[in-house]
């Protein structure tokens, strides 16, 4: 399209294309959020401050006593306007009928391919397209005014729309237009006059475009002196060493919305294949919704310090409580700013992301033990679901985690530190799942092993029972519940030499645990001699296959098991109870399927369970009291 830049008549012109059709689908469908229109004004006056820059290399005239680039908001509450000003490179007359007369084409992608075509990319920071950010400004505004001038150019143009299928462009006299650069009027809608709000404005400039490169101040009211919102620089460019504690801390809660200190601080940048800058923090405390089903991570990206989404899911969901931001200039991304494209680029800045973190907390675990329990105890459960679906680093999250255990119950065990002092003869990483520290502590499954000095991991979150299926091994040694199949406990030896498991059994033990087979039937899967059992009568067991039994159970209550596996009833021939029934004299089978009904039903409430028929537990209880008072 021509125009005859010598005529100050306004002319109007229809939209190219389908923009009409367009503009629509940008307005309702694109943005999810309003505000976002001041963040892509402002975008794009930081391009036009940046394509100045460029340009002024070569032509340093473009500049010429005007050297601070700068954008100005200004408000003017009566009139229901909010105009955006900055002293960037301008648009000429045939610049703004080709950037705001399209959708298709915009100033931006124009001057990249101009720069590309030229081999002289380099120094050019420019973000995004500038003709679809522009036209979120008619989701608040019911008309919009832009006037521009181009640097160097004694001319200046007015184009003006309602965004409903045509504009108007025309020349201006100069003195009514920026002495280079653009200024752009939105007339606000009614129900977007808050927009003349100081508060809100500086609430979305800080929190959307606090760090572009280029100062942001803000006029409050017509005649207003200007004051700055942001003064262009950003925390995450500056070289480490010149950040101080409290300069982080200040950011970490301004980007968090907490109010603690952070417990690590990772910021580095990585160049290469792929440049990007990343500064991210591990919280001090728990934020409240971590455990919310729907929790996404809260890592903002940036593309050239203009902040794009939250939503980007730059780390995996494990990580969901780190906090932080990732600031590249080479992601690609598609129409607009919210709907980011996967891409390799995407994906090498998850995995590097990741990787920082996880060796960070690595290092802290090394050099303060203390630091890292706090972290522990505040985030390992999240910590753990990743053993659980990252293979890639299920070893590392492994080092990373830490345990409650027989040998340390108060305290927390790494498992190299266990691996280390695995007793000779042992094989495998025991572990009982549960819900209750105390009550695992006093769980009977574990008393053999005590006996032998063997440690045993005491888990006790519901994630444990996953991870523990999940993971194979952990320097060579697997995972084994002692809750399930048998002990195997020959191998290894007591404090006193002896290897043996099992004890004694008589013939009249023998025959009470065949006698107990049948009178228990099909509610469990067998009754055995026990090898794990030193101090209680009896204990259940998973079979050897399938899940164990806390497993079981965390499956069943989320109804992902129709029927649970028949346990295992394990019996203590050393036991005095058991001794004293076999040998009975009581010659009354009714008294003693009593009695092994009972058993059963002591090793339930032992694991945690309540009897299965509390009415015929109570009714059998009160026959085996009867009969013994009776002598």
């Amino acid at each position: 399209m021509t125009t005859n830049t010598s005529d100050s008549t306004p002319k109007q012109h229809v939209f190219e294309a389908d923009v009409a059709r367009l503009l629509h689908m940008m307005v309702h469908s694109v943005y999810s959020d309003k505000d976002v229109f001041l963040r892509e004004l402002i975008s794009n006056s930081a391009d036009a401050c940046e394509k100045l820059r460029y340009e002024a290399i070569t032509s340093p005239g473009l500049i010429s006593d005007d050297q601070a680039a700068r954008i100005t908001v200004s408000l003017d509450e009566e009139n229901r306007r909010l105009t955006l000003e900055d002293n960037g490179i301008g648009m000429s007359r045939d610049e703004m009928v080709e950037a705001l007369g399209t959708i298709a084409r915009s100033g931006t992608r124009a001057f990249m391919e101009r720069v590309e075509a030229a081999k002289e990319k380099e120094g050019a920071e420019l973000i995004g397209q500038f003709g679809v950010g522009f036209y979120s400004a008619f989701m608040v505004a019911d008309n919009v005014d832009v006037v521009s001038r181009r640097a160097g150019s004694d001319e200046a143009s007015l184009w003006s729309s309602d965004g409903k299928g045509s504009y108007t462009i025309g020349s201006i006299d100069v003195a009514d237009a920026p002495a280079r650069g653009t200024r752009i009027t939105l007339h606000l809608m009614e129900d977007a006059k808050t927009y003349t709000s100081r508060w809100t404005v500086e609430r979305i400039v800080k929190a959307q475009s606090g760090h572009v490169p280029v100062p942001i101040y803000i006029v409050e009211k017509p005649g207003a002196q200007a004051t700055e919102l942001t003064d262009g620089s950003a925390l995450w460019t500056k070289p480490k060493s010149e950040i101080t504690k409290e300069e982080y801390t200040d950011f970490y809660r301004g980007i968090s919305g907490q109010y603690d200190e952070p417990a690590v601080t990772v910021h580095f940048r990585a160049e290469g294949r792929h440049e990007y800058t990343a500064l991210a923090f591990v919280p001090g405390s728990q934020p409240f919704d971590l455990f919310d089903p729907d929790r996404k991570g809260r890592v903002k990206l940036y593309v050239k310090r203009v902040f794009i989404t939250d939503d980007a899911e730059l780390l995996p969901r494990y990580l969901r409580f780190v906090r932080g931001l990732i600031d590249t200039s080479d992601l690609p991304l598609n129409v607009s700013r919210e709907m980011i494209q996967e891409s390799p680029i995407l994906s090498a800045i998850r995995k590097g992301l990741t990787s920082r973190i996880l060796t960070s907390l690595e290092k802290l675990g090394e050099s303060d033990g203390e630091a890292f329990l706090k972290v522990w105890e505040a985030f390992g459960t999240v910590l753990k679901e990743g053993i659980y679906e990252d293979y890639e680093r299920r070893a590392q999250l492994m080092a990373l985690s830490r345990f409650r255990s027989t040998a340390m119950a108060e305290n927390y065990r790494s498992l190299a530190e266990y691996v280390k002092d695995m007793k000779d003869g042992q094989a495998a990483i025991y572990y009982l799942a549960g819900s209750n520290l105390d009550q695992l502590k006093a769980s009977p499954q574990i008393e053999g092993f005590r006996a032998r000095g063997i440690e045993v991991l005491l888990l006790t979150e519901p994630v444990d029972s996953f991870w523990v299926t999940n993971a194979p091994d952990f320097e060579g040694k697997s995972f084994k519940s002692v809750s399930q199949g048998t002990a195997d406990l020959d191998q290894i030896a007591k404090p006193d030499g002896n290897t043996s498991a099992k004890a004694e059994t008589t013939a009249a033990v023998e025959k009470f645990i065949a006698f107990a087979k049948l009178a228990l039937g099909e509610a469990v899967s067998d009754v055995r001699a026990s090898d794990r059992l030193t101090e209680s009568a009896v204990c259940l067991v998973a079979p050897e296959h399938g899940p164990d039994r806390q497993l079981e159970k965390i499956l069943q209550g989320a109804g992902r098991l129709d029927s649970a596996a028949k346990p295992v009833l394990e019996i203590n021939p050393d036991h005095p109870l058991i001794k004293a029934i076999a040998g009975s004299t009581i010659d009354d089978e009714a008294f003693r399927d009593d009695a092994v009904q009972l058993l059963l039903d002591q090793a339930r409430v032992l694991d945690g369970e309540r009897p299965e028929n509390p009415r015929a537990f109570s009714e059998r209880l009160a026959r085996v009291f009867e009969r013994a008072l009776r002598g």
